[in-house]
């Protein structure tokens, strides 16, 4: 830190707390933000970070505290009082429609006030134009919300925040949905707001961009305040991963039912592709001609800028979007007909792209999210009552195996910490020993000791002689876990590498550059 930084807190916190039920999500916690910094705040998922966010851009009530901007007491917080009071907060989920141009979306969404109770769209863009060039997007205020960039998407929803003078943006896992380049871009425009007196508070999991970006760190715990606001310089990683963990250990000490296991299974091709073309997609292009394999045993990771083409790769793969030409094979068979269901029957399973839309059924309890897809297992005869004993005792094995931290088996899927949803999804997916796993996007959002936890859980089965696609976009990820990394771009597989892999080419390859 240094002397000229300002010393002016902008938001301060007193005995903030949270509660869901019976669980406390936030401990009474207090803390202040000081103007024109960055801070960031780290811990583990469900550690009550994104809680105590949505408490102050006034979503969700406190239990018990209070908290003041800019020196105002917010009484009875919403999301209109604070944005007068100039703090926004950009969801790790946008909210721009994405059916909407963007002066459409923009207007809809932000908190400025537009002159006069009518206007035409000839208006409405014009009046957002001076904002997209003042960002220097280079997007036009009549282009769709959904034929734009995840990266750019972002920058709107911060256009959104700015334009409604926010001084305090909060930014949830920022990060999460970026290629290396869109993280450098992100964290270049962050330090120019803060140049020019915006304080950001951002929530992050990766120790590296936390390192990278942050002028103070703070850490919770499972609800409690560990380390307060502290400069960044006084930090190290070791330190901060002690903080978030609790205890001096590596990610690799935790106890794992998965430890051990060795690959004695002949490596046959367990899937393929060949020269497979999709349906075109109202979101991302549809694949043309793809051809790919993968070997018991190994793991071919995807690599891409978001919206390239994966999503129509995995819904293919897994029977959700039907093959327009070419042929699928699944375990030695033609399964380029054959439906989700068929597909899961002989061994394919799905770690879906979005834990929450795709992948758990919130409103229903943990025993049946983990069991109900097999109920025919556990009838007595074919049309006969289900077990629902043996179900319990089931998804209670499944759910202790993969280390899920729950109440009990009739809690509410929804009522789960992010990282806990995910190992629902893995114990739901992977206890019973798979041959094909479709892994997209496995670890966004998830805490570092978490992804750690996923991690060896596919190297695990892996080496039990799995074949296993792992659909990115994190590079780190990807060279940390493939054997074989394809890149795909518009739609079709246009490069391969096998390691050691160097980023400058991959990432060349990802946006079509050549040097």
């Amino acid at each position: 830190m240094t002397a000229t930084l300002s010393e002016e807190v902008v938001l301060r916190c007193e005995d903030i707390a949270v509660a869901y039920g019976d669980v406390q999500a936030l401990h009474p916690t207090s803390l202040s933000f000081h103007k024109a910094r960055i801070h960031v705040l780290v811990g583990q998922n469900g550690a009550g970070k994104t809680s105590l966010a949505r408490v102050l851009a006034g979503i969700i009530p406190p239990q018990s505290g209070r908290f003041w901007i800019r020196g105002r007491p917010v009484r009875a917080a919403t999301v209109p009082l604070v944005r007068e009071l100039g703090l926004d907060i950009v969801h790790q989920r946008f909210t721009l429609p994405p059916n909407f141009t963007v002066a459409e979306a923009l207007e809809l969404v932000s908190a400025r006030k537009h002159a006069g109770a009518f206007y035409s769209g000839r208006q409405l863009a014009a009046s957002w134009r001076r904002e997209l060039e003042l960002a220097d997007l280079g997007v036009s205020s009549k282009a769709r919300i959904r034929d734009l960039p995840i990266e750019t998407i972002q920058s709107l929803e911060i256009v959104r925040a700015l334009a409604g003078a926010a001084q305090f943006l909060i930014l949830d896992e920022p990060t999460a949905l970026l290629s290396p380049s869109g993280v450098d871009r992100l964290f270049a425009r962050l330090k120019h707001l803060r140049e020019t007196g915006v304080t950001l508070l951002l929530i992050l999991h990766k120790l590296r961009e936390v390192m990278e970006i942050a002028d103070t760190i703070s850490v919770l715990r499972a609800g409690r305040l560990v380390l307060p606001p502290t400069a960044s310089a006084g930090v190290s990683e070791q330190a901060l991963s002690d903080l978030i963990i609790g205890e001096r250990a590596t990610v690799d000490s935790e106890t794992d039912a998965f430890a051990s296991g060795a690959s004695t299974v002949e490596r046959a091709v367990n899937l393929s592709l060949g020269d497979v073309s999709t349906p075109h997609s109202e979101t991302e292009p549809a694949l043309a001609a793809v051809s790919l394999s993968v070997k018991a045993g190994e793991i071919l990771g995807i690599a891409g800028v978001e919206g390239n083409g994966q999503r129509s790769l995995v819904d293919v793969l897994t029977g959700l979007m039907p093959a327009k030409s070419g042929a699928l094979r699944l375990m030695g068979r033609d399964a380029t007909k054959l439906k989700h269901h068929q597909r899961r029957s002989i061994g394919l399973r799905v770690v879906p792209f979005d834990r929450v839309a795709e992948g758990a059924s919130l409103g229903l309890p943990l025993w049946e999210n983990v069991t109900i897809w097999k109920a025919e297992k556990y009838r007595r005869s074919r049309f006969g009552p289900l077990r629902i004993g043996a179900m319990r005792i089931a998804a209670r094995k499944a759910l202790d195996q993969f280390d899920v931290q729950y109440d009990s088996l009739d809690q509410l899927a929804g009522s789960l910490s992010g990282g806990n949803m995910q190992r629902l999804i893995l114990a739901r997916e992977l206890a019973d020993e798979p041959r094909v796993i479709i892994a997209a996007q496995p670890t966004r959002g998830l805490d570092f000791r978490a992804t750690h936890y996923v991690w060896r859980v596919l190297r695990r089965l892996k080496r039990a002689g799995a074949s296993i696609i792992l659909v990115s976009s994190d590079l780190d990820e990807l060279f940390s876990l493939s054997d074989r990394i394809s890149v795909i771009r518009g739609g079709r597989l246009v490069a391969e590498f096998a390691p050691p892999y160097e980023m400058q080419g991959i990432g060349d390859s990802m946006i079509g550059v050549t040097r």
